[in-house]
């Protein structure tokens, strides 16, 4: 009946469109061709969209049914914390449900100021500024950087918003193979030397889990000239002696000029900020349009983070916990024959090439009570699907267990094990 419905509905914009365009161009088309979501829905295997009716980070329960969470970001299990919820609570209370401006006007408050205090201590930054997303950090700054006569060499896996932000900011992109060297280090060499270079990269791969060779990054931008931004969205709260980034994780934090980090992910909130000299961060404030035009973050997200900040500081345990769970899962499921490519980190691919295949495995998975993540192109290269998990420092051994026998039950029935 509802199949039924949709095509009654598509059937009568069709017409409209007829009627109002004829033959004329229609920026809508696309939109009235498109039917792969359809079909999904269609033969049951639609992914996206999950209905979650209620979380406590490592369970989360769809269609009232348990499910254990390995699609996550919350490396550390504190969206959840008693602290973090009531830091939240308090801002609440006091600020109100949000600022109704940007922080260039009316949306600055004492909070943001003293959370980027403490992020460029924590980072070893001299300066930073808070944003409302992740992805408009990357956006707003790579565009506020780099400008039409620049090159920007980027890793041919770095994430989306790092793309969007080259092309936002129409410099001249050179994209490298995915931690080759040798490939960057021949695109900075046949760059024209009297054009102005920035290289940008993933810390941690979202996709891949594996670390940038952020050493070898930053020798090659000394050599040639180049300046470095690390997007350290997925190494905040994993890498580093106290959770403070991939630069930190090899030692190389005086040789990076822009660290970016996310609050989505090992911090549970929302928002993001860029670290830096004061004198870029100054300059960045007053040109960054993705945070000059954007509502600013509001208050109780500011208060969670600042108290997730501290429990990350004062409970290097957490990490400890979380790259246990992490060293667990890999080996046992490289032990049942999963390819797990290169990762080092709590993100572990599990690669399985054919997208129909990756989405049966995602059903058959969450059916079993196990939630992942289905990765298909362009997220990852055509060819390279794959079910992206991720684990937490509060998953239990119970629940990791568990998990391990519903992959090697479903491996094998779909013959993605042999």
């Amino acid at each position: 009946m509802f199949i039924e419905f949709k095509d009654v509905a598509i059937q009568k914009m069709t017409a409209t469109r007829k009627r109002y365009f004829g033959r004329v161009p229609d920026v809508f088309t696309k939109m009235y061709q498109f039917t792969r979501a359809k079909t999904a829905r269609a033969l049951g295997y639609y992914p996206y969209f999950p209905n979650i009716e209620k979380s406590d980070a490592t369970e989360v329960y769809i269609d009232g049914k348990k499910k254990i969470m390995l699609g996550s970001n919350n490396y550390l299990g504190l969206s959840n914390h008693p602290k973090v919820i009531e830091a939240g609570v308090k801002a609440l209370r006091t600020y109100g449900s949000g600022l109704t401006g940007s922080r260039f006007l009316n949306g600055n408050i004492t909070l943001h100021n003293e959370l980027e205090v403490k992020l460029a201590k924590f980072v070893n930054m001299d300066s930073t500024l808070v944003f409302s997303t992740g992805f408009g950090v990357n956006l707003g700054v790579i565009a506020a950087v780099a400008g039409h006569n620049d090159y920007v060499f980027s890793d041919e896996y770095n994430h989306a918003s790092i793309v969007d932000g080259i092309r936002f900011s129409g410099a001249i992109k050179r994209k490298y193979k995915h931690n080759d060297m040798k490939d960057l280090a021949y695109h900075l060499a046949s760059a024209n030397p009297n054009r102005a270079r920035f290289i940008v990269t993933d810390g941690v791969f979202s996709m891949e889990g594996d670390i940038a060779k952020l050493k070898e990054i930053t020798n090659l931008a000394h050599k040639h000239h180049a300046r470095v931004m690390v997007d350290d969205a997925h190494s905040l709260g994993v890498l580093g002696p106290m959770g403070n980034g991939t630069a930190a994780h090899f030692g190389v934090t005086d040789n990076v000029d822009l660290i970016m980090g996310t609050f989505s992910k090992s911090l549970g909130s929302l928002g993001g900020f860029i670290a830096g000299e004061e004198a870029i961060i100054d300059y960045l404030k007053h040109h960054t349009r993705t945070m000059i035009f954007t509502a600013s973050l509001p208050p109780s997200n500011v208060a969670s983070v600042l108290a997730a900040l501290e429990i990350i500081k004062k409970e290097p345990e957490r990490r400890e916990r979380l790259m246990e769970n992490t060293e667990y899962m890999h080996g046992n499921l490289k032990a049942m024959g999963y390819n797990v490519g290169e990762s080092t980190t709590p993100i572990i691919p599990i690669i399985i090439g054919k997208d129909i295949k990756t989405f049966y495995m995602w059903k058959d998975l969450l059916a079993a009570g196990v939630y992942t993540n289905p990765i298909v192109s362009p997220a990852t290269p055509p060819g390279r699907s794959l079910l992206r998990t991720s684990y937490m420092a509060t998953h239990t051994r119970e629940q990791l267990d568990f998990c391990l026998e519903m992959f090697d039950k479903i491996g094998h029935q779909r013959r993605v094990l042999i």
